[in-house]
């Protein structure tokens, strides 16, 4: 008994050795096969990389990075250790073909100012329904019938800005602009009393989403939660109204109220006025920002405003000298203002990245993005990538006379849940174009061609203070 021992312990001890190198082999390769984080830093702790985020030139920010780790990286930001993704497959992995497996997230601070069931805090069946409502209220049929309202806010914020007479902030005036737009769009033609205290209320909630989020009386944040509870109230009242009036139009409002699932349940108060909050929100700062840049881009290459200018007048010509308003036909037909717009989509890239959250572990091209991490496709970093746009740096609307490569340009997102305004957004710029060109111009005052700030998003610098005069 003793020898067979002898002979077992030998017979494993043999076995062991020889397996050894294979054992080693298959444990390597399954270490080697084990998916790692991106590279990239993580910054101070806690802080991480935030300050230099918004310390800097994003261009500045997001290039260096990619610069140095390629298109897929980490870093720590807001708070959060985020995976950010600079490729157009990346960005169509995250939000087209496995937007499962990331939703959008945002933080609780904003999303008590907004409203918890506003369309962009949700996916799924919610997020679904809401959207096709937004969508049917902003289609080109809807939106086509806006055209002389539009008109007439443009002419009436053009004459305000004239007859002052002084240097205007012109993107704090484009963002009231908007927010007019925003306002006819949501509730159609809206009682002043009724815009002015949504305008009021509005601009104080405004000031609070970006700062320290703490409840203590007197502080922006504080006043912005009661100023939102002020604006979910008048929009009751504008619903109880509209209810007793019997009078529900094709706006957004008029979608909302008008809705009923499938076992015949309505929208409440609370969802209407969320989903009307988080739209206002979003047809605001952006628009306005891109509507500045367009003045800067047009005031700082002569030619091209000439073109503009051209190219509207035969327009205006049409019209009997601007007397008849312009048609859906005639803003379909503005070739060179198109691809100005859209080159200044390009270029300022308002929105210059977007925030979500993998629900679950996920594997991107080898690289483990863990769950609970923020995943941000950056916007910025694909529309300026030079193999995309040759010089991208430079402003030249004529690229636009081919189309980009797919997900290579994406100014209002992608995937479901891109922004459904975007239409709305193009056409409140061809009609202020329109009208700037043809019966006024502009004066650029204490000019600087590089600046640029954050509120937070990307503007020229000083707001790009502006004289208006009747040409």
């Amino acid at each position: 008994m003793e020898i067979i021992s002898i002979l077992v312990y030998i017979f494993l001890f043999l076995s062991t050795i020889i397996s050894y190198p294979f054992l080693k082999k298959h444990t390597q390769h399954k270490l080697k096969t084990k998916p790692k984080l991106p590279p990239g830093s993580m910054g101070w702790p806690y802080i991480g990389e935030t300050l230099q985020l918004y310390s800097q030139h994003p261009n500045i920010f997001f290039a260096s990075k990619q610069r140095r780790y390629g298109e897929i990286f980490k870093t720590h930001i807001l708070g959060c250790p985020c995976v950010m993704l600079a490729s157009p497959e990346a960005a169509r992995f995250v939000l087209v073909t496995h937007s499962h497996l990331f939703k959008p997230t945002y933080p609780k601070s904003k999303e008590k100012l907004i409203g918890s069931s506003a369309l962009f805090f949700h996916q799924g069946h919610y997020h679904t329904r809401i959207r096709k409502l937004v969508q049917n209220s902003l289609s080109p049929e809807s939106i086509k019938k806006l055209i002389p309202y539009i008109e007439t806010q443009v002419i009436s914020s053009l004459e305000s800005w004239v007859s002052s007479g002084q240097v205007i902030n012109a993107f704090q005036e484009m963002k009231k602009f908007s927010f007019n737009i925003g306002i006819l769009s949501v509730f159609g033609n809206l009682e002043g009393n009724y815009r002015e205290k949504l305008k009021e209320n509005y601009s104080i909630v405004e000031k609070g989403y970006n700062s320290f989020p703490t409840r203590i009386p007197g502080t922006a944040y504080s006043k912005a939660l009661l100023a939102r509870q002020r604006i979910q109230e008048i929009i009751s009242e504008i619903i109880c109204k509209k209810r007793e009036q019997r009078l529900i139009e094709k706006n957004l409002l008029g979608h909302l109220l008008n809705y009923k699932n499938e076992k015949g349940e309505m929208l409440s108060d609370e969802e209407i006025a969320d989903n009307v909050i988080g739209v206002l929100f979003a047809a605001q700062d952006t628009t306005a920002s891109v509507l500045t840049w367009i003045l800067k881009y047009l005031h700082d290459d002569p030619k091209l405003l000439e073109a503009i200018k051209m190219e509207q007048m035969s327009l205006y010509q049409a019209n009997e000298g601007g007397k008849m308003p312009l048609t859906w036909n005639q803003t379909r037909n503005m070739p060179i203002t198109h691809r100005v717009i859209l080159e200044s989509l390009r270029m300022a890239s308002i929105i210059s990245f977007t925030f979500r959250e993998a629900v679950d572990d996920v594997v991107y091209k080898g690289y483990l993005i863990p769950k609970g991490w923020k995943v941000m496709p950056l916007f910025r970093n694909i529309h300026h990538n030079p193999e995309f746009y040759p010089a991208p740096h430079s402003f030249d609307p004529s690229r636009f006379e081919v189309s980009p490569k797919p997900n290579t340009f994406m100014p209002f997102g992608n995937g479901v849940h891109s922004c459904p305004g975007n239409e709305l957004a193009k056409l409140n710029m061809l009609i202020l174009i329109h009208h700037l060109v043809t019966k006024f111009r502009w004066e650029v005052v204490g000019y600087n061609q590089t600046g640029v700030e954050y509120s937070p998003f990307p503007i020229p610098m000083h707001g790009l203070p502006t004289r208006f005069l009747r040409d």
